[in-house]
């Protein structure tokens, strides 16, 4: 079937004013004909604070995307998600849904369903964050059934890693997530969340080594999109991109 239009429209909460990564590593994974409709928030660091800052303006955004007739609202950033904890931040989400009358997910709740979709209860973790935003996140994933074994991290602030270089983030994915497994062979899968993270090409490096399903924002994120599609869908992603996607 030749596509002439979009068939779906994801529509996307950015936590930054600009989008890069995001839409380039979605357009390489996701099928042909679906769409990422962006928005932006301007979140300055990783903390509870900053989050807060934002919330206003967060609903404004789910009331744009719903104006644009999009299928389905996601927010990006899995620190914000961690520092709000998951009450909170399904709370939110609920709120959101009956407010725009569209299913909403975050990066980190798709993370969650797509674990579950694997059976992965216990899993390796590979950051670019910090210990106190990495600690949040085991926290999350812990009120969620998930235990996560080992992390690895090369902590950075939030403008270094919106000035980081892809090239370099590639090898770091491949270095922290070769390292983390190692340390953890019992993990069932792992998960190197990150919206500014390059790293869709070494996923299926990493599952060709060690045969489990390595997450990432856009990966989880999309794969939730397109599992939730129903009869919508028309067209299944490319299984090159690895396990999470290749399973649709």
């Amino acid at each position: 079937m030749t596509i002439i239009a979009p068939w779906y429209q994801l529509g996307y909460v950015i936590p930054h004013l600009y989008t890069d990564q995001d839409a380039y590593q979605f357009y390489r994974v996701a099928p042909e004909g679906m769409m990422l409709v962006t928005t932006g928030l301007n979140l300055r660091e990783y903390s509870l604070a900053a989050v807060e800052e934002n919330l206003p303006t967060l609903w404004d955004r789910f009331d744009l995307l719903a104006k644009k007739k999009v299928d389905r609202i996601s927010l990006s950033g899995v620190p914000v998600a961690s520092a709000l904890g998951r009450k909170r931040m399904l709370e939110i989400l609920a709120e959101a849904e009956e407010r725009t009358g569209l299913p909403c997910d975050t990066d980190l709740e798709a993370h969650i369903a797509t674990l579950n979709h694997f059976g992965a209860k216990k899993i390796a973790l590979a950051t670019r964050w910090p210990e106190a935003v990495n600690t949040m996140l085991t926290n999350y994933l812990a009120d969620a059934g998930i235990e996560v074994l080992a992390c690895r991290s090369r902590g950075r602030s939030l403008d270094q890693n919106k000035a980081s270089v892809a090239l370099e983030d590639h090898h770091l994915a491949l270095e922290l997530g070769a390292q983390v497994l190692r340390d953890a062979p019992g993990a069932q899968a792992l998960l190197m969340p990150g919206g500014l993270w390059f790293a869709i090409h070494a996923v299926p490096l990493l599952e060709a080594e060690f045969g489990k399903p390595v997450l990432l924002n856009i990966l989880s994120t999309t794969w939730a999109a397109l599992h939730g599609a129903g009869s919508k869908l028309l067209h299944k992603p490319d299984a090159k991109w690895g396990k999470v996607l290749g399973g649709l």
